[in-house]
C-alpha cells in the first residue's frame, strides 16, 4: 500500500493534527509492514497560488499550451501525479477560522484539474479519478462543533472538503475530528485526543483488513464520521 500523507499545520512539533496523523501512520504500519509513505508538508512546501496564467493554462488543450503555460502548470502536474499514484490518502489539518488552512486550499486548487483528476464527459457529467482510493481527513478544532453544541452550524471545513474531493471522485471519505482542543479545559482536550486516537486505530485496522480482502467497503461504514 502506498499512502500519500499530507500535513498542513504551521505549528510544527506543537501541532495536534500532525501528532494524530503520525499516530495513524504508525498504526497502519503495524498492520501493513510494507507500507510506503509519500510525505508532503504544506507548511514547508506550500503550493503556489492560482494566477491568471494558471487558470488560462489549465483550460487550454495540452497541445496548445505555451512554454510559459506548461511551466506554471508544472507544480500542479507534479501534485496530481502524487495523488493519482497513491493507493490511499491521509490529509491532516487544523481548522482555521471555520475552514481549511490556506496552504491546504492552495493544494486543493492545484489538484482539482480537468483531464487529470476529473474527466468531463460528452453528456455534461464529470468523472472523478480518485474513486478507488481510501481517504481520511484528520482535523483538529479549537471548539466543539459536534451536533447539539453552540458552534455546530459553523463547520465550513467538513462541507468544503466533501465538496472538493467528492468532485474528483472521493465520495465516501472518513473524518476523524479532534474537538474541542484550544478553547477547552485540559480534561476535555485529553478526552478529545483519546477519542481521535481510538478512531484512528479502528480505521487503520479496517484499511488493512479491506486491503487483505477480509472485509469489504460496506463494512467500514460504522467507522465513518464527519
Amino acid at each position: 500500500m502506498k499512502l500519500l500523507h499530507v500535513d498542513s499545520s504551521p505549528r510544527g512539533a506543537h501541532s495536534n493534527s500532525r501528532a494524530l496523523s503520525a499516530y495513524f501512520v504508525d498504526q497502519l504500519r503495524r498492520h501493513v509492514p510494507a507500507l510506503s509513505v509519500d510525505y508532503l508538508d504544506l507548511a514547508v512546501d506550500a503550493p503556489p497560488p492560482v494566477t491568471g496564467l494558471f487558470a488560462s493554462a489549465a483550460y487550454t488543450a495540452p497541445e496548445d499550451r505555451t512554454p510559459e503555460m506548461r511551466a506554471v502548470l508544472a507544480p500542479s502536474d507534479a501534485l496530481c501525479r502524487r495523488v493519482l499514484d497513491a493507493d490511499a490518502l491521509l490529509f491532516a489539518m487544523p481548522m482555521h477560522n471555520w475552514s481549511m488552512p490556506s496552504p491546504f486550499k492552495a493544494f486543493v486548487d492545484m489538484i482539482v484539474r480537468g483531464g487529470l483528476t476529473y474527466i468531463p464527459t460528452e453528456d455534461g457529467r464529470y468523472l472523478g479519478a480518485l474513486e478507488s482510493k481510501n481517504t481520511l481527513f484528520v482535523t483538529t478544532r479549537g471548539v466543539d462543533l459536534r451536533p447539539g453544541t453552540p458552534f455546530a452550524g459553523m463547520d465550513a471545513l467538513t462541507s468544503s472538503l466533501r465538496a472538493a474531493f467528492g468532485f474528483v471522485g472521493v465520495t465516501d471519505p472518513l473524518f476523524v475530528d479532534a474537538q474541542p482542543l484550544e478553547f477547552a479545559r485540559q480534561i476535555e482536550r485529553l478526552a478529545a485526543l483519546a477519542r481521535a486516537r481510538e478512531a484512528l486505530r479502528d480505521i487503520a485496522e479496517n484499511w488493512a483488513e479491506e486491503r487483505d480482502g477480509r472485509i469489504g467497503p460496506r463494512d467500514l461504514q460504522l467507522s465513518r464520521a464527519g
